[in-house]
């Protein structure tokens, strides 16, 4: 866990430093903005449209990018992707958050959402899972309006997002609660998610004191934002993709899926040989296990998977 730690805050600050000297080099536009094929200076990706800082919610941080076919789309399905950072930092325009991720599914003719949430020590968890089912209820309301198809959402975090979607997945009733009049997502992809079982984690007396800045020392908000201890019905399909480089990924991930198989899901762990920020960063990338998340998604779209 240390390992994972350390090279978890490496990532997190050369994350920071990408976005400080975008930020300094280019404004975002506001409204409907597509950059041309080339001969552009800003770090969007090149023939691509964009909606970005649209607000779900009237906290600063209650926003999301929307990244959409150049060409246009209709009905087209829908990745909302909730960015990791411990809990307390992280951002949706983050070039390991989007870049590769857009680069691929975008152009393959999919709308992919970036979402920011509020952070701790704002707020907790539990909160930010609510925040995230929000986002997930404007855009399925809106969605339309950029050329996506409202009943194809699929749900996507990496690390302390990928414990906030496995939240949702695990208890759905969090997010209708959250966000009323939400609609069924077609399934949820956790990226080396940072914790399913946070009960056992915090019981953990060499746990990182990260854990104990996000959820604190009260043993009822572990349950309530722990995956594991709130799945108790069959969830929609999951997919936990884990690293087998970094030290209980695989083994936390498994023991998630096993309890989601037990309730008769099409759940299943991807294992890949990549440390935890690069399950992220890379994903996009042409490799086996872009093609094999894709595929994921596929049985999402065609009903292989339900």
């Amino acid at each position: 866990m240390n390992s994972l730690i350390s090279k978890f805050t490496f990532f997190l600050l050369a994350m920071l430093a990408w976005s400080a000297c975008d930020a300094k080099a280019f404004t975002l536009p506001t409204g409907h903005y597509c950059n041309p094929a080339s001969g552009f200076n800003n770090p969007l990706p090149a023939d691509m449209c964009f909606q970005l800082n649209v607000a779900y919610g009237s906290d600063p941080l209650q926003k999301f990018d929307v990244y959409m076919p150049s060409k246009g789309a209709s009905k087209a399905p829908v990745i909302v992707m909730v960015h990791g950072g411990a809990w307390y930092q992280g951002d949706k325009f983050d070039n390991s958050v989007v870049r590769n991720k857009a680069d691929y599914w975008v152009r393959k003719g999919t709308i992919l959402i970036s979402i920011n949430y509020r952070l701790v020590p704002n707020v907790d968890p539990l909160q930010q899972a609510g925040d995230v089912a929000r986002a997930l209820g404007y855009a399925q309301q809106h969605v339309a309006e950029w050329g996506g198809d409202p009943d194809k959402l699929v749900l996507m975090g990496f690390s302390a997002g990928g414990h906030l979607v496995s939240l949702l997945a695990s208890d759905p009733s969090l997010a209708t609660t959250a966000s009323p009049g939400l609609r069924p997502w077609l399934g949820t992809i956790a990226l080396d998610a940072a914790v399913y079982d946070v009960p056992l984690t915090m019981g953990n007396p060499n746990h990182d004191p990260i854990f104990d800045q996000a959820f604190g020392t009260d043993p009822a908000l572990w349950n309530a934002a722990s995956p594991i201890v709130q799945l108790d019905a069959r969830p929609a399909p999951f997919l936990a993709v884990c690293s087998t480089v970094e030290s209980g990924s695989c083994t936390r991930a498994q023991a998630f899926v096993d309890d989601a198989l037990g309730y008769g899901a099409d759940a299943l762990v991807l294992q890949e040989a990549l440390d935890h920020e690069h399950i992220n960063a890379n994903l996009g990338l042409a490799s086996d296990y872009t093609t094999q998340v894709n595929a994921f998604i596929a049985g999402l779209l065609n009903g292989t998977l339900h």
